[in-house]
């Protein structure tokens, strides 16, 4: 579904990674990890289309849904329920092309709109995003208070609530659980796991990334590799090959 082949991505003349090539598949859980700096940021950039690869190419299908958390909120006015609702932009535009169609009397227009809004959960949506709210640790009073009343930490739950509550194909998460408490993390966890799409997580907590995992793309030294299992099977493979690697420095040194 993600296809990387050959890829290469430097930032100004430093190279942060090149050679890159896998596929990561629908559904599947992907842990990105590595140092500070070796190019985790650019990886994502890459899938937002917010950067282009230096060489090699990358793919994906058309039309997929790509969800990420915006890093900045302003102070809005709108009530934190409605900036998630914002979220589902799908649901916004049937929304807006419903109002337009009442306004022109289209009946048969309302009609097809009525039924592709149950369609996609429309109904529903306001209990949905209620639901994020409640489980980043939001009280039903909160939802009613606007943007701007919120600190910067909980702006970004508000952002992490938008994310979640876009019906999206790939949902990039680069340490989300910065600005959460204990209950909110366990909530994210057990919904992630949930999640139907395919997730690519960036994260320093070892114990995350374990629960919720099954492959991870490594980069060091200028190389991005992937691996099968969670991050203790990654830690354990990657112990293993570097075990091998002095004995096969011998034995190339022989032949």
């Amino acid at each position: 579904m993600l296809n990387f082949k050959n890829i290469a991505i430097r930032r100004g003349s430093r190279l942060l990674f090149a050679g890159a090539s896998f596929t990561i598949h629908k559904g599947q859980k992907v842990g990105l990890t590595g140092a500070n700096g070796v190019g985790k940021s650019s990886f994502f950039a890459l899938l937002r289309d917010e950067l282009h690869a230096d060489e090699g190419e990358f793919s994906m299908p058309p039309n997929l849904e790509v969800a990420h958390v915006a890093q900045e909120t302003p102070a809005l006015s709108c009530a934190a329920i409605e900036y998630v609702l914002d979220g589902d932009r799908e649901l916004r535009q049937v929304q807006q092309q419903l109002q337009e169609a009442e306004q022109r009397h289209e009946g048969l227009k309302l009609a097809e709109l009525h039924s592709h809004y149950d369609h996609i959960g429309g109904y529903t949506a306001q209990a949905r995003a209620s639901r994020l709210l409640n489980g980043l640790g939001f009280t039903a009073q909160q939802e009613a208070q606007p943007v701007s009343a919120f600190s910067g930490g909980w702006r970004m739950r508000l952002n992490l609530a938008q994310a979640l509550m876009c019906r999206s194909d790939v949902l990039l998460l680069d340490e989300p659980t910065n600005h959460l408490d204990l209950d909110a993390v366990i909530w994210l966890q057990d919904w992630l796991i949930k999640y139907p799409g395919t997730l690519l997580l960036i994260s320093h907590d070892r114990d995350f990334l374990d629960s919720i995992t099954d492959h991870i793309v490594h980069i060091e030294q200028g190389r991005a590799e992937i691996y099968t299992g969670n991050y203790s099977d990654f830690e354990r493979m990657r112990a293993e090959k570097l075990a091998q690697q002095p004995a096969s420095n011998l034995w190339n040194g022989w032949s």
